[in-house]
């Protein structure tokens, strides 16, 4: 018991270090990097990795290096990641392709604020950049957005430091502190389904008509989050505040996911899902609403921190529910439903950052309000199938009885 409680202390600091610093670049990478698109472009490319490792390299890795030794390769992807950012060019970013999910937290959006809040001189925005700030942002207005602040060479080298160090410490943690943990021997190892049979199983319960109406959800999943790491961060807060602010902003939105995301798991057993996912679509609708509507200001400060907590509020629906409906629904094939789940939030991470360098702020906004509505009206329409079966085996056993009195009746 203490070795299994000290690989799980051991792991989960391992992936707080690693966070730490992915979390924080990612939601500067449409900031810092605007140019030519090339921080959107990056991680479109991240995720198109996400989509195809996740699918393949697993198993593989799992079965030549074992579980510890493939945690420790997959870290020194991040960290080359992090290392990547010294040089920051389509030729370098491209071949970057870490094959974990999508994680960002408070500590390395903290240290993005801290260090960028030293901008030696902090000009005022001029009023003629802020009209191109928000839903009115296309890429195009402007060269760069709030160029005027955009740090300086030393301070960007300064904060990728700290989070490759950060990195190269988790990778340490989890190399030496890691214990290694055998597999243990099973009586039916030679029946094992085989590598390609569990990649194809993945694809074989698309056939389930459930499961296609359901692949909107991790789908919108990806195209949400991605908004705010990329959009949000670009054209409303860089924009209109400055790059300083990202870290604050993203806090806000991390700290609200996680407790709404511990709050909804104790709930959820009283209310069920589907007011939690009514409750995360209306707050969805009002927050990209509001979002094509508002033009920001940095006289109100408030509404850059208020939206993005808004935005973590229903961003936590679908965190905890999504994967809590696949179970429940896939009971006897959780292993092909969850790898479906990983495999559509990808693809709706590489659509979003994909045209990220191409679309205005508004067109990607409606396509997130459509697809939003369609998810919705998918879910709805499965949990109205489910409905419906579970009423038909009570249905059948109230006609039995009946059945038998006009038999006997008869007779």
């Amino acid at each position: 018991m203490e070795r299994s409680l000290r690989n799980v202390l051991v792991v989960s600091f391992g992936f707080l270090l690693l966070f730490t610093a992915y979390g924080g670049l990612q939601s500067l990478q449409s900031s810092l990097y605007s140019e030519e698109g090339l921080g959107v472009t990056a991680l479109s490319t991240l995720y198109g990795g996400v989509l195809l490792s996740s699918m393949f390299l697993p198993p593989l890795l799992i079965q030549k290096l074992g579980c510890k030794w493939t945690i420790v390769v997959s870290m020194c992807c991040y960290v080359a990641f992090s290392l990547g950012n010294f040089y920051a060019s389509c030729q370098l970013f491209k071949p970057l392709l870490p094959s974990s999910d999508q994680l960002s937290g408070v500590w390395g959006n903290l240290i993005s604020s801290l260090v960028f809040g030293q901008l030696p001189t902090k000009e005022a925005i001029p009023e003629e950049q802020l009209l191109f700030c928000g839903a009115s942002d296309c890429l195009l207005d402007i060269k760069s957005a709030n160029s005027t602040q955009k740090p300086s060479q030393e301070l960007i080298y300064t904060l990728l430091g700290i989070y490759t160090g950060s990195g190269v410490l988790a990778v340490l943690l989890i190399a030496v502190f890691l214990e290694p943990v055998k597999d243990v021997p099973q009586e039916n190892e030679e029946k094992r389904p085989s590598f390609w049979f569990t990649v194809l199983s993945t694809f074989r319960l698309l056939k389930d008509r459930r499961l296609c109406l359901l692949v909107l959800l991790p789908m919108y999943s990806g195209f949400e989050q991605a908004f705010l790491a990329s959009e949000y961060t670009r054209s409303y807060t860089t924009c209109a505040l400055g790059i300083q602010f990202v870290g604050y902003v993203m806090i806000c939105f991390s700290a609200i996911n996680s407790l709404c995301s511990v709050f909804y798991g104790k709930i959820s057993q009283y209310t069920g899902r589907i007011p939690l996912y009514m409750l995360g679509a209306v707050t969805h609708l009002c927050c990209i609403i509001t979002l094509l509507l508002w033009k920001p200001h940095p006289s109100q400060l408030a509404v850059f921190f208020i939206l993005p907590g808004l935005w973590g509020t229903a961003d936590a629906v679908w965190q905890t529910q999504n994967s809590a409906l696949y179970g429940v629904l896939f009971e006897k094939n959780k292993e092909a439903a969850f790898a479906n789940y990983r495999l559509w939030e990808a693809v709706g991470f590489v659509i979003a950052f994909g045209y990220g360098t191409v679309l205005c702020v508004n067109v990607k906004l409606y396509i997130l309000l459509l697809i939003l509505v369609l998810t919705m009206v998918a879910y709805g329409i499965v949990e109205y199938m489910e409905f419906r079966n579970s009423n038909r085996p009570q249905a059948t056993e109230q006609t039995k009885p009946a059945e038998e009195e006009e038999t006997q009746m008869e007779m």
